[in-house]
């Protein structure tokens, strides 16, 4: 596996030292700079959802991001058109499913398709964020399995392949049938813990669902791990009664990780149950920064949590500049390096091996 999710690899030096260093094999450094020229036909474009981002992953590559001309006429219609021609490119199609999803799903199903009969020769839809990650089953009597309805129509709209980051539930990946690179951004956020003070911390994650995801970066981190038991009641409101595996006395340091942050419901009651516990303070962490409703303030209001972590899936202008103690990392080399990796006909198994000394983890499904 070429080491594209190595930052200096689009510099001879940077290859010329993952060479000398086993990461890449020597043969395939050539390769990679041959490949590297290629770089002429791989079109990127941006919905509105998340241009920032889009951005940033075109500066990973090195490429530029191409524009995109949307109109929204007063009846509520939009008219899209790509800047230029994608007659036998490699296309990518960055969309992030925020608030208005409806008007940034349409606009992400225009573009494929346009993409499609503009005889591109291959289209990728690239989701950061996949809103209805939730609506993965029939849980009521009478009700759409939305996930599944929402796969079918990008698929039908032209895409041939698909790149999205932590679903909301893995399930989801079976709604498609076209390829789908299910990214993760543990790497990202290991990153950004080992670059703190881990002292007398525990990783937590509110509940069994996410423990799986939430034992990869303990693991990584070299921490204990506790499970919260939540239920959720409503779309607001959650109830956690313990935290399994949590010592006496108590670790000073949570660090709480979860999917999404929307409410912040969530993280309030596992704080509340932590702190009755004998926890100190909190370290609040996700992929996909919502904080939706009256989150910003909640969040602003709990005295015991020092830090906030969240990456850059979701562009929430409101946050970053409404809550003071959020950091947002930035998942755009784990997407760039996703995207180069399917331009060069590489596998991007190695993205998801982010702790030391592991290649791929076992159940990795991801060619």
């Amino acid at each position: 596996m070429i080491g594209y999710f190595d930052r200096n690899y689009r510099s001879e030096r940077g290859l010329a030292h993952l060479a000398v260093s086993g990461k890449v094999e020597h043969e395939n450094v050539l390769t990679c700079l041959e490949d590297d020229l290629a770089l002429e036909d791989l079109f990127i474009f941006s919905g509105w959802s998340n241009e920032p981002l889009a951005q940033r992953v075109c500066d990973h590559i090195g490429v530029p991001l191409r524009q995109t001309t949307t109109k929204r006429f007063s009846h509520g219609s939009l008219s899209v058109q790509l800047s230029e021609s994608v007659r036998n490119k490699d296309v990518y199609i960055v969309q992030s499913f925020t608030e208005p999803v409806h008007r940034h799903m349409m606009q992400m199903l225009m573009m494929l398709d346009i993409a499609r009969h503009g005889d591109a020769r291959r289209v990728t839809a690239v989701i950061p964020y996949f809103v209805y990650g939730r609506a993965d089953k029939k849980d009521a009597p009478r009700i759409c399995i939305t996930g599944k309805l929402v796969a079918k129509l990008i698929e039908a709209s032209g895409a041939d392949r698909l790149i999205a980051m932590a679903l909301h539930s893995p399930q989801t990946h079976g709604f498609f049938d076209v390829p789908l690179d299910h990214l993760t951004s543990m790497r990202v956020l290991a990153d950004y813990f080992k670059r703190q003070d881990l002292t007398d911390t525990v990783v937590v994650s509110p509940d069994v669902g996410y423990a799986k995801q939430a034992t990869k970066l303990a693991h990584s981190l070299k921490l204990p791990l506790a499970v919260g038991s939540k239920v959720r009641l409503t779309d607001r409101k959650v109830t956690i009664k313990t935290v399994l595996g949590i010592n006496t006395p108590a670790p000073k340091r949570a660090i709480v990780i979860d999917d999404e942050i929307a409410t912040g419901g969530t993280m309030e009651e596992i704080v509340r149950v932590m702190s009755d516990m004998g926890t100190e303070t909190f370290w609040l962490a996700c992929t996909h920064g919502l904080f939706t409703g009256n989150a910003v303030s909640l969040l602003n209001s709990m005295d015991n949590v020092e830090k906030i972590i969240c990456t850059d899936t979701v562009y929430a202008p409101h946050a970053t500049q409404g809550i003071a103690k959020l950091q947002v990392e930035s998942v755009a080399s784990v997407l760039g390096d996703a995207i180069l990796c399917n331009h060069n006909g590489e596998s991007v198994g190695a993205l998801f091996a982010f702790w030391e000394g592991d290649d791929m983890p076992s159940d990795s499904s991801l060619g």
